[in-house]
C-alpha cells in the first residue's frame, strides 16, 4: 500500500494491519520539500514497529513535470502511481491501496463540476478499479472513500499515531488545495451538511454510471468494427443510432483505450467527433487531441494515432496483379478472402434475384459475347470504368474510387473484375452498365467475394 505518512495512509496502515492483510509498505520521496528525508524516515519506522516490509524510492519530479510538459501535481500523480504498481508487481500483490477519504472525493467531484465532466467525473473516484491506467491485473483500491478525514484524525489521536503533516497542503497556488482551504469552506456556509450531500451524489451518480456503463459494453459489441493499438474503427451507422449519452460514452471510451492515461477528456473533443461522424470534412480526416486523428473511410470512423498507417486487413487485397477466373471457379486472396464464379442456368430467376440484392459483395454478370475466363487484377494507370446507373457514361477509376469513398490506402491493391480487358465489376462497389441483366440476358455467370 502506498503511505505518504500523513494521517490518512497511517490510518488505513494501522487498520488494514488490525485486520491480519498481508502488507508491503511502499513509499515514494517526491524531493519537493524541505521534510522529505523526516517523512520517509517516518514512514520507514512505521512499517519496521509492525514487521511490515518496507520500500522507498526518490524521484525528480519537478523534472518529470518539465520534461513531460505537465503540472507538478499531475506528474507527482503519475509517478507515484507508477511507482505504487511497480512494486505490487515485483511482490505479487493483489492490490494497490490507497488513503483516498470522503473530504479527497468531495473535492474531486468539485474540480470535475468546476470543469464541466459528465456523469463519470462527477461520481468521483471508484472504490475499486480494474483494469486501471497502470495495470490490467492489479486493482486500485480506496478503502477510505466513505470516512471524512475528521474522524480519521480523532482515530489518530487516540491510538497514538504520529502522521507527519505536508504543510504544500496549504499552499493555495495548487487547485485542489483552493478548493479544500477556501471555496468548500464557503460552500458549507450555505449549507453546513454540503460535504455530506456532495458525497451522496457521487455515490448515487456511481450508480447510474454503472448502468449505462452495461448499456455502453452492449452498444459497443455492434459498434466497434476493429480494435488494436493503431486504432479504433466504429461503424457510423450503429454508432449514431445509439442515444446521445452512449454516442458520447463510445467515444470516450475509444479515446481512452488508444490513451489509457489521458484524464479529462473534454467535451469540446466528444463532440467535436460526433459532428465529423455525422459530416466529415471533405479531407476525411481530422487532427482529435493528444495525437489522435479521425478518419472516415466508407462506413467506419476510426480514431487512430496520427504516425500509424490503419490496417488492411477487414479489406479484400491482392498480391498478384492478376489472376484468371474459370468459370466454375475460385480463388483465394489474402487476409480469408475468395471469390468464386458459378454458371446461372435459370436466368430469369438471376434477374429476379439481381433486382433485388442488396449484397455489393455479389453480382450477376451478362456474358454478352465475351470470351472467358473473368481476369482479376488491380489498378492500372488509365483505368476508366462505367458504373450501373450513368447510362454507358465512363469515370476515371480513380475518380470512382473517390466518389464513392473507398480508403486511400486500399485502391492500388483492390480486385478489379475484367472480361474482354474491361472492367465488369467492382466487388464491394458497383457492376458495369454494360454487364447489368436485362430480359435479353442469355448467358449469365453469378460472382461472389466472401471472407471466410
Amino acid at each position: 500500500m502506498g503511505v505518504s505518512g500523513g494521517p490518512d495512509s497511517l490510518f488505513l496502515l494501522d487498520i488494514l494491519w488490525r485486520l491480519g492483510y498481508s502488507l508491503v509498505v511502499a513509499h515514494l520521496n517526491h524531493g519537493l520539500r524541505n521534510e522529505a528525508e523526516a517523512d520517509s524516515r517516518c514512514v520507514r519506522e512505521a512499517a519496521q514497529s509492525l514487521g511490515l516490509t518496507f520500500v522507498l524510492e526518490e524521484a525528480d519530479i519537478t523534472a518529470f513535470a518539465r520534461s513531460h510538459g505537465l503540472s507538478i501535481e499531475e506528474a507527482a500523480r503519475i509517478v507515484r502511481y507508477q511507482f505504487l504498481f511497480k512494486q505490487a508487481g515485483q511482490h505479487q500483490a493483489q492490490a494497490v491501496a490507497v488513503a483516498h477519504t470522503a473530504d479527497d472525493q468531495v473535492e474531486t467531484v468539485v474540480m470535475h463540476l468546476l470543469r464541466g465532466a459528465g456523469l463519470t467525473g462527477l461520481k468521483g473516484m471508484s472504490s475499486r478499479l480494474l483494469p486501471n491506467p497502470w495495470s490490467g491485473e492489479i486493482a486500485l483500491i480506496r478503502p477510505l472513500l466513505g470516512i471524512f478525514r475528521d474522524e480519521i484524525l480523532a482515530y489518530c489521536s487516540e491510538n497514538d499515531l504520529q502522521p507527519v503533516f505536508d504543510h504544500s497542503n496549504l499552499d493555495t497556488t495548487f487547485f485542489r488545495n483552493r478548493l479544500r482551504q477556501e471555496l468548500i469552506p464557503i460552500l458549507e456556509t450555505y449549507n453546513t451538511g454540503v460535504k455530506t450531500n456532495l458525497l451522496r451524489m457521487a455515490q448515487t451518480l456511481a450508480g447510474d454510471d454503472q448502468v449505462l456503463e452495461t448499456l455502453t459494453n452492449a452498444a459497443w459489441q455492434d459498434c466497434c468494427m476493429g480494435q488494436g493499438m493503431v486504432g479504433i474503427a466504429l461503424d457510423t451507422g450503429s454508432l449514431l443510432a445509439q442515444p446521445l449519452s452512449i454516442q458520447r460514452r463510445l467515444v470516450r471510451r475509444a479515446i481512452s483505450f488508444l490513451r489509457p492515461g489521458l484524464r479529462d477528456i473534454d467535451f469540446a473533443t466528444v463532440e467535436r467527433t460526433l459532428a465529423f461522424a455525422q459530416q466529415p470534412i471533405r479531407s476525411a480526416q481530422l487532427d482529435l487531441a493528444s495525437g489522435l486523428r479521425l478518419s472516415w473511410e466508407g462506413e467506419r470512423l476510426w480514431v487512430a494515432n496520427w504516425e500509424a498507417g490503419l490496417p488492411i486487413g477487414d479489406w479484400p487485397q491482392m498480391v498478384a496483379q492478376s489472376l484468371q477466373l474459370s468459370v466454375p471457379g475460385y480463388i483465394s486472396l489474402p487476409g480469408k478472402w475468395h471469390i468464386q464464379a458459378e454458371p446461372v442456368g435459370d436466368v430469369q430467376e438471376a434477374i429476379t434475384q439481381a433486382s433485388t440484392n442488396t449484397n455489393l459483395f455479389q453480382a450477376w454478370i451478362d456474358l454478352h459475347s465475351y470470351q472467358l475466363p473473368f481476369v482479376l487484377r488491380t489498378l492500372l494507370p488509365g483505368d476508366r470504368f462505367q458504373p450501373l446507373g450513368m447510362d454507358g457514361l465512363s469515370v476515371k477509376l480513380s475518380n470512382f474510387f473517390i466518389n464513392v469513398k473507398m480508403p486511400r490506402r486500399v485502391r492500388q491493391l483492390w480486385p478489379l473484375v475484367c472480361l474482354g480487358g474491361v472492367i465488369t465489376w467492382i466487388p464491394g462497389y458497383r457492376l458495369a452498365h454494360s454487364h447489368r441483366l436485362t430480359s435479353s440476358s442469355t448467358r449469365v455467370v453469378f460472382l461472389q467475394m466472401v471472407k471466410d
